[in-house]
């Protein structure tokens, strides 16, 4: 079992508001389609698993084919699969997945729901933050707003670090556009920044399916290991918009 000590200077996103939450999301859909990611709808299942970008062993050996068959043929897909299952038949089952999120987020009676929608959305976004031959020098637009928010592109990588391995538990490392400044959160279980109003950015996916074949409780080195090969600045600046 995995237990990390606690950054406590990576904050935690709370206090959903939909206003902020429809805000911070224009542009990172465009993003997301633009990736192969949009919605899909059909009849018996309005909501797909996502094609990967790239194939199953072009992340090794960061992370192997077998993690990433596991992580995305398995852990992603039961969370769309329970999706749909979850909006048949209510008045969910006709939103994007973006909607259903904004529409259950907070309220403890859609737990599942939310869980199991935002889940989806997060897992389809992290596919995104990462690339073969990743890593390197941010693209110069975002490298001049990682350096002034952070004072060098290390000291971002050392808090979305610190953020991934203070995590308790399972969730979620974020570099998040919040208002016109660059931060790093993190968020637990399901949780997005998307419900704080913030933009997300990037993501690293710190729950143990996501690492734990490759490296056990090693998180740290699979941290350390996405931000230095892995980690898909361009995405970033797409998102950044």
């Amino acid at each position: 079992m995995n237990t990390p000590d606690i950054n406590e200077n990576a904050s935690t996103p709370s206090n959903f508001n939909r206003r902020d939450f429809l805000a911070a999301f224009t542009g990172v859909a465009a993003t997301l389609a633009l990736g192969g990611f949009s919605r899909v709808a059909q009849a018996a299942a309005p909501h797909t698993l996502p094609p990967l970008p790239y194939a199953d062993s072009a992340l090794s050996p960061v992370i192997s084919a077998n993690t990433l068959g596991f992580h995305y043929g398995k852990h992603h897909k039961t969370y769309v699969d329970n999706l749909n299952k979850l909006v048949a038949g209510t008045e969910y089952a006709d939103l994007s997945l973006e909607k259903v999120i904004a529409a259950v987020a907070g309220r403890p009676d859609k737990a599942g729901l939310f869980n199991n929608a935002a889940q989806t959305w997060n897992h389809t976004f992290y596919w995104r933050s990462l690339r073969p031959n990743g890593g390197g020098e941010p693209p110069a637009a975002l490298k001049q707003k990682i350096e002034a928010a952070f004072g060098s592109v290390e000291a971002c990588k050392k808090e979305l670090a610190g953020a991934a391995m203070g995590q308790f538990g399972s969730g979620w490392a974020w570099l998040v556009l919040d208002g016109d400044k660059l931060k790093v959160v993190k968020t637990g279980n399901a949780e997005l920044p998307l419900t704080a109003g913030m933009k997300p950015l990037l993501t690293i996916d710190v729950w143990e399916h996501a690492y734990y074949l490759d490296y056990q409780n090693r998180r740290g080195d699979y941290v350390n290991a996405v931000l230095d090969k892995l980690i898909n600045w361009e995405f970033a600046l797409q998102n950044l918009g």
